[in-house]
């Protein structure tokens, strides 16, 4: 297997310490929550609560109109607002993706399938990662990914003839 193809390898278990300031004692908590700026709130309501099962949790200033709200489903929270916060710029832009890391990509991809376009997959990809992307109504890139078993990615290699 060549270097540029080596499977992302995740330890969810495995303590993390920072090696570069190993005293630092304060821990960053558990959650990361995205906050991004939507064209057109009702709309992306609309997407995250009927194309993917997301549910409202909280908003402001009212329910049916927010200029902020924020989305849930199982663990994961999303923020939306509708005027541009803190410096940050006048149209939505991401240049990145946002990955979820669902209990199974097969089965949410089932469930997406006939409610949402697909940017690309569910396949193995080279570095490991079985995964999906789909678009939001903003542009914003959702990725939904999750470890490929061994067998998985040495059969995509043999196929794109990366194995070495």
């Amino acid at each position: 297997m060549s270097t540029s193809h080596i499977p992302i390898t995740y330890s969810p278990t495995h303590s993390i310490t920072n090696p570069v300031h190993p005293t630092m004692a304060v821990n960053f908590g558990n959650r990361c929550v995205p906050s991004l700026l939507a064209r057109d709130m009702r709309q992306t309501l609309e997407f995250y609560t009927q194309k993917l099962g997301f549910v409202q949790t909280a908003y402001y200033p009212i329910e049916s109109d927010p200029d902020w709200t924020e989305v849930r489903r199982d663990d994961v929270a999303i923020h939306f607002y509708t005027e541009p916060l803190h410096g940050t710029k006048v149209a939505p832009t991401f240049s990145g993706t946002v990955y979820f890391y669902p209990e199974s990509v097969a089965a949410l991809a089932e469930e997406l399938r006939d409610k949402v376009r697909f940017e690309w997959g569910p396949e193995v990809l080279e570095y490991g990662m079985r995964e999906f992307g789909i678009r939001d109504p903003n542009g914003y890139l959702l990725a939904f990914a999750e470890p490929a078993k061994p067998a998985e990615v040495a059969s995509n290699e043999s196929r794109s003839g990366t194995a070495t």
